[in-house]
């Protein structure tokens, strides 16, 4: 079976986000399940953005989507886990801004996870991608 293998820019960290897994965070494995790591991501990925003054709903005037998610899980973790999801943002390409996690055990520093998420702005009128505006690509920046 291929696995997906993730590279995490660690030049590229612009937040460290501290999360508590929670007993509903848990799976049949008894472990830290697929639904709730995405949310606990999401809740990271927010934080990130708005420590660099940016709102997913509103990035230079529009409104961001998930493009594409890939996800490495390299540990198990477990209720009451405290974690730390470092984010980074590398510098955004033309119509797209990868953002990487990487979800730490705080017990232990184990990796947890590693995802990468593609994310699109979309003009809300026609609803295609657009060029990342260069008021975003500045706040992403004045992060490195």
């Amino acid at each position: 079976m291929e696995r997906v293998r993730l590279s995490f820019p660690v030049d590229d960290v612009v937040h460290r986000h501290p999360l508590t897994v929670r007993i509903t965070d848990m799976n049949y494995g008894r472990h830290l399940g697929h639904d709730a790591l995405i949310s606990l991501l999401h809740e990271a990925r927010v934080a990130a953005l708005a420590s660099r003054g940016l709102h997913e709903w509103d990035l230079g005037g529009f409104p961001c989507v998930a493009a594409d998610l890939a996800v490495q899980y390299q540990a198990e973790s477990r209720w009451p886990d405290a974690l730390v999801v470092e984010t980074a943002v590398p510098a955004p390409g033309r119509k797209a801004i990868g953002v990487f996690h990487r979800i730490l055990r705080e017990a232990d520093g184990a990796t947890v996870a590693t995802a990468r998420i593609n994310l699109m702005l979309i003009d809300p009128e026609s609803g295609r991608p657009v060029v990342i505006p260069d008021a975003v690509r500045d706040a992403l920046a004045g992060a490195r």
